[in-house]
């Protein structure tokens, strides 16, 4: 395990005591080392040896008013994540629903978003660049990052700060690679349900890195092998007066999905969860991307410059919507993110940057087979439904005022403007076909402004108070604007917006053995773009969203460390829409479904020796409602983990992984489609044991 002393910098940014402390805590694992301080070391010397500094290629830095939490290299490499889900839910306001091997939907301060919602409403950086063009999300977005090996994962919970903007509407997810000259390493495990990977990490020493993770499932299911490879080359370089990254990503996925299981509390039943009532269904994908920063100093200040392309394919069968059909969608861009940061004096720092991003898309969904809900039935014809491309461009100019009061007090404030323009062609005729509306050839455009403004408290040398405004927006998605559907009028949907406001109170006591961040946070949502039970798009639909999240680490020995979050929200639709279908209603105030009022996670970390070290984990989602009109719900869950981990050398480490230990039988998503209610059962208890080796 590594220490805090170990832990990696990246960058050089100034910060206070108390607010490196708040960066680690909000980590929630990374306060967790097992090695702790000695219980006689002074508050002073706790702050330099437990806390040292985090600076990743994102959003925000840990002493910017808002949310932040980070995950370092150990905590990613002790958690052995075999999906993405399993190493960000640890993180607070954060629900990662797992689906059907890889796939899966994204929750931050939000409840779990579907569609061009689920797309569009978070932001998914690998070093500090986003790895799709705004307009072409993907809701399983999280398959593309080269998490396995990451040497940190950043995520903001609430809207982005000026640096960024469509897309950071509810948070984003930053996955940073690791840089030459840390060391070599090579890492292998099995799983009792049939799961395999290898992680390498291959150093050349000074100027190369290469990376690669290979995974084979067989699936727990019927019919759900996976098959998933990722290779990610980092080089870092000195010319001239430049200091240069440059990396190379990409991965290649190929599964059999499985599709969800159908009836009341069918996730009980542990032969029915183990069924797959789409046998055929599957989702191969494959994404390449290519960056660079550059950065060095001019006049007074620092340049950035991060130039960037990239490019994805995906071929799925549709297996959630009950007519069935095959989509095939890509796209391929690139562009160029530029920063400056210059100190205009002792107490005022200004920052300035534009974005520029051009892409091409296609999209395309067939229906191989008739299909009907009765005899008669039209709306859903055979054949294709959609064959368009769509080229976007995208320019954004954006500035920062960071103005330091005084010793103890700094404000933050941003200002953002972005223009998005979407030229679109169809390939089949415009019109409505059943209940598809393909629109006919148009052009569109989306301008908006989003401000923020923030301020810092120093109230002692351990204790901040926070606050921070942050509007968030987005342009549509493509899907948004041309797959539509037969009630909907073309050119109705507009720029989504949530208003954040937030406070918080971030610091550490008890001479540095516990750090704590709690925030609390009310968002308004206009102009919400969701699709609903029934399959229907609403494009106007507006939502308010509030709640509390706490977060606390404490080394309680020098050996035994015990750290969780828990987070409340009340999610709400703030309007009405009144539909056949009692379930799919909606009425001002109703609870939005898949939106769990709690959730929690902790875990105690024991060094039992040098060379042994022991943990047991626990995650709660609580109670939600599955449909809009707040018929039915999902009594939640709890789940028990255990870790232990033997360094029987220097170099090589043995260890093994307990999920589910109480085998407890729940569902990792559940919700209404058409009245009916489905879900993806969740994992039965299994065990992965690996060994890792540096060198």
């Amino acid at each position: 395990m590594q220490s805090h002393t170990d832990r990696k910098t990246h960058g050089n940014a100034k910060r206070s005591s108390v607010i490196t402390r708040s960066a680690l805590l909000s980590a929630t694992g990374a306060a967790l080392v097992l090695c702790a301080l000695p219980a006689q070391a002074d508050e002073e010397t706790a702050t330099r040896e437990v806390l040292s500094p985090i600076e990743v290629w994102g959003d925000r830095n840990a002493n910017d008013p808002g949310s932040y939490a980070a995950l370092d290299a150990s905590e990613i490499a002790a958690t052995a994540a075999d999906h993405p889900a399993e190493i960000l839910n640890q993180l607070p306001g954060v629900n990662v629903q797992m689906n059907s091997g890889q796939e899966h939907l994204i929750a931050i301060r939000s409840p779990v978003l579907t569609g061009g919602a689920g797309q569009g409403s978070f932001l998914i950086l690998e070093n500090g660049v986003p790895t799709r063009s705004p307009a072409f999300g993907n809701v399983n977005s999280l398959i593309e990052p080269h998490h396995e090996i990451a040497d940190a994962i950043e995520v903001v919970r609430g809207p982005g700060s000026a640096k960024y903007g469509s897309n950071a509407v509810h948070g984003l997810i930053n996955v940073i690679l690791p840089e030459p000259g840390e060391g070599s390493e090579f890492r292998a495990s099995y799983g009792t349900l049939g799961r395999w990977r290898t992680d390498m990490k291959l150093d050349e020493g000074q100027h190369w890195l290469f990376n690669l993770s290979l995974q084979k499932d067989t699936g727990w299911r019927d019919n759900t092998d996976v098959s998933q490879q990722k290779l990610s080359v980092v080089g870092k370089f000195n010319p001239g007066l430049w200091d240069a990254t440059v990396w190379l990503s990409g991965q290649n996925l190929e599964q059999e999905s499985g599709g969800y299981i159908v009836g009341a509390d069918a996730y009980k039943d542990e032969d029915i969860a183990k069924t797959n009532p789409n046998p055929d269904a599957y989702r191969n994908a494959w994404s390449a991307r290519v960056g660079a920063r550059l950065e060095r100093p001019l006049f007074d200040g620092t340049l950035i410059l991060m130039p960037y392309a990239h490019s994805q394919a995906m071929i799925f069968s549709q297996h959630f919507l009950p007519n069935g059909g095959v989509e095939k969608n890509g796209h391929t861009g690139g562009g160029v993110m530029v920063r400056y940061e210059q100190p205009l004096s002792e107490q005022l720092t200004w920052r300035v940057g534009t974005d520029l991003d051009a892409a091409s898309g296609y999209l395309r969904e067939i229906q191989p087979d008739p299909f009907g809900f009765f005899p008669g039935d039209s709306r859903f014809p055979q054949g294709v439904h959609y064959d368009y491309d769509v080229d976007t461009t995208v320019a954004a100019l954006w500035t920062e005022l960071e103005w330091t009061v005084s010793e103890d007090f700094r404000i933050l404030a941003g200002l953002r403007g972005e223009s998005h323009d979407y030229d679109y062609s169809t390939k089949v005729p415009a019109g409505i076909n059943g209940r598809f509306n393909v629109p006919a050839d148009r052009s569109d455009s989306y301008e908006f402004v989003t401000p923020k403004l923030g301020a810092v408290w120093s109230v002692s040398d351990t204790f901040d108070l926070y606050a921070n405004y942050a509007r968030g927006a987005r342009a549509p998605q493509v899907s948004d604007l041309y797959r539509l559907q037969s009630l909907q009028v073309v050119g109705q949907i507009d720029t989504e917006t949530l208003d954040s406001v937030e406070i918080g109170a971030r610091g550490a006591a008890l001479d540095g053995r516990l750090v704590f961040d709690v925030a609390a946070y009310w968002m308004d949502k206009e102009n919400f773009f969701f699709r609903d039970s029934d399959g229907l798009n609403v494009p106007d639909g507006s939502t308010e969203h509030k709640g509390v999240e706490g977060s606390a680490a404490y080394d309680i020995t020098d050996t035994l460390s015990l750290s969780g979050n828990v987070s409340w929200s009340d999610q709400t639709y703030t309007f009405d829409r009144i539909v056949a279908s009692a379930s799919s209603s909606i009425l001002d105030g109703n609870e939005i479904d898949t939106a769990p009022e709690w959730l929690a996670n902790a875990r105690l970390d024991w060094q039992a020796t040098d060379r042994l070290a022991l943990s047991l984990n626990v995650e709660h989602v609580g109670e939600y409602f599955t449909d809009p009109g707040n018929q039915n719900t999902y009594p939640g869950h709890t789940l028990l983990g255990a870790r232990a981990a033997w360094a029987w050398t220097d170099t090589h480490t043995v260890w093994i992984n307990i999920r589910n230990l109480t085998d407890e039988r729940y569902a990792d998503r559940a919700d209404v489609s058409f009245g009916n209610p489905r879900y993806f059962p969740g994992e039965p208890v299994n065990a992965t044991v690996g060994i890792s080796r540096t060198f």
